[in-house]
């Protein structure tokens, strides 16, 4: 079975004013995120599209284990970023460019200068990102991407460029990496097939559908699938870029099309 998902918009100080095609424009507002619902058999992830045209704020996110002692949620946030487009130039933060103590992190925060002490990375399409709980990351303006994440929205602000936001510093201390990105990290999609994320929450991988084949799943289960370029039907149903759909497992039966499609699914070494 392959069902689409539901998609609500998410105005956002940072988004932009006119979503690029195919997405309708819902409104006059600033449009930053499209969020799909998770479908009640995967319930434990959840795909986003991110359109930023000014920097996101500098933030981290929480594990299990400390968002269960923190009393604000049974989950933690890892995620994943695939860049669908960038403008010429245009960056992401994920990680320091060393190590320094929690308090130079703190007053850093307090007076902007967190933003040097970041490595920012030039970002180009197929660029993915794997970003787990507590590493201290920011979206540039100019990018527009896939998130992959679980299923929470728990979020610590350390620097917000004096938007009348609030931070979230005490927290944040608690949950923050503090030294540089592991460059294991990032990859990129060349080719036709690879996986993008293999982690103790979700795996991403990707495929690209070139004809009449079955979904190249690993996990028994069901599974998220988000068009990165392209159109694919299963089941007489089509899905393109701009959607996600779930299927309930590896009978989902024949991908025709042409495609390049993002395959999300939980993992049990949780």
């Amino acid at each position: 079975m392959i069902r689409k998902l539901p998609s609500t918009f998410v105005e956002k100080v940072w988004g932009i004013e006119r979503l690029p095609p195919p997405f309708p424009q819902p409104s006059n507002d600033r449009i930053g995120e499209v969020w799909f619902e998770p479908p009640p058999v995967l319930d434990q992830l959840l795909v986003k599209h991110i359109f930023a045209s000014e920097r996101l704020s500098v933030q981290a996110h929480p594990d299990d284990a400390q968002a269960q002692a923190m009393n604000v949620g049974t989950s933690g946030k890892s995620e994943c970023w695939v860049i669908l487009n960038a403008e010429p130039g245009a960056t992401i933060a994920a990680g320091f460019r060393e190590e320094f103590s929690p308090e130079a992190m703190r007053e850093a925060a307090l007076d902007g200068s967190i933003i040097d002490m970041l490595i920012w990375h030039e970002v180009c399409a197929r660029d993915a990102f794997y970003i787990p709980a507590g590493t201290v990351h920011a979206i540039g303006g100019g990018v527009s991407l896939i998130e992959v994440q679980q299923n929470c929205d728990i979020t610590f602000r350390l620097f917000d460029y004096g938007r009348p936001r609030e931070l979230h510093l005490d927290q944040a201390m608690q949950v923050a990496r503090i030294g540089p990105y592991p460059a294991e990290f990032r990859s990129r999609m060349d080719g036709d097939t690879g996986v993008l994320v293999d982690g103790p929450h979700f795996r991403l991988q990707y495929w690209r559908c070139g004809g009449s084949s079955a979904l190249p799943m690993v996990e028994d289960g069901p599974a998220l699938l988000i068009p990165f370029s392209g159109k694919v039907s299963i089941r007489d149903e089509k899905l393109a870029l701009g959607e996600c759909a779930v299927v309930s497992n590896f009978d989902a039966g024949p991908v025709t099309g042409d495609c390049l499609l993002l395959i999300a699914q939980p993992t049990s070494r949780t």
